[in-house]
């Protein structure tokens, strides 16, 4: 049975003008993926489960699947509409995937133990990486989860307003994830959302935001199942954007009662390339990483 790192690389990277999963960032052309492969590994997982769409699949392993087997066991899931069940007709001008409750479900047939879900284009830390390996081996087979929590002020952008998944947390286990669409920090030192009011509704700068780093057993693929079977059920024809995401399947669930989630909370600094002049603070960043010995010269 492997702990799997599950990476959900499909994604178009509509803001940041481009696919910014695969931009090289790193002082030595590496991408954000391949530094969270290496963490991970180091951490302990075992099995790499890139989830991608089928037509980037052979240059996918040619730039990156190749390598990183040589270094860890991988595996690939595809996400698709050849994946959507029948009771839903896709209509012909949908193009956008189906989001990522659906993306994790396609990844259902390649995962056997306990595995943790990230971006692709997003850094999550060292620390991050070891607090949910240790995590999921202690996970009961049903009824568990796992989320890394960041602090929300190492989560912003000084060059446009953010979506980040509020959560509201009580004995170390999470309540409620509260989706917050534009989020900013203003010159006054405070972080503010304006998605309503454009003088924004401050938030505590310390609160615990998810970035998408869960980790599950594989007793969440039956609940994500019945959430999209669901999802589809109640989509209108006409809307060909809705998606199905994963921290709405996880609250559904923790509301239901079916499921706790404890949370890990860091003081790690995330980041990631929201917007394209995002990028040479990241790289600034890694930069500093390498210099200090945390990566060394290769990755590889």
């Amino acid at each position: 049975m492997s702990t799997s790192l599950v990476i959900m690389a499909a994604g178009m990277g509509s803001r940041y003008g481009g696919n910014k999963q695969t931009d090289s960032i790193g002082p030595h052309g590496e991408i954000l993926m391949e530094y969270s492969i290496y963490d991970a590994v180091e951490a302990g997982f075992d099995q790499v489960v890139f989830i991608i769409k089928p037509e980037m699949e052979i240059s996918f392993k040619e730039r990156y699947g190749n390598k990183i087997a040589q270094k860890v066991k991988v595996a690939y899931a595809f996400q698709s509409f050849d994946s959507v069940p029948d009771i839903y007709t896709i209509p012909a001008e949908r193009v956008k995937p189906f989001g990522t409750a659906h993306a994790v479900l396609c990844a259902r047939d390649v995962v056997d133990g306990p595995f943790a879900v990230i971006n692709a284009d997003d850094y999550y830390g060292k620390t991050a990486f070891r607090s949910m390996y240790e995590k999921l081996q202690e996970l009961a087979p049903a009824g568990e989860a796992a989320m890394v929590g960041y602090r929300l002020r190492n989560t912003v952008s000084e060059n446009g307003h953010v979506t980040r998944g509020v959560c509201k947390v009580a004995d170390g286990r999470l309540e409620e994830v509260v989706e917050t669409y534009k989020i900013m920090p203003f010159p006054d030192g405070t972080i503010r959302d304006v998605n309503e009011d454009p003088n924004g509704v401050l938030l505590d700068p310390d609160c615990l935001v998810s970035m998408n780093f869960w980790g599950f057993t594989p007793w969440i693929f039956e609940k994500l199942e019945e959430a999209f079977t669901a999802f589809l059920k109640a989509l209108a024809p006409e809307d060909i954007k809705a998606e199905c995401l994963l921290p709405a399947v996880v609250d559904q669930q923790m509301k239901a009662g079916n499921l706790v989630t404890y949370v890990l909370s860091t003081d790690a600094v995330w980041f990631g390339v929201t917007y394209r002049e995002d990028k040479a603070y990241v790289q600034e960043e890694l930069r500093k990483l390498h210099e200090a010995g945390d990566y060394p010269e290769s990755l590889y």
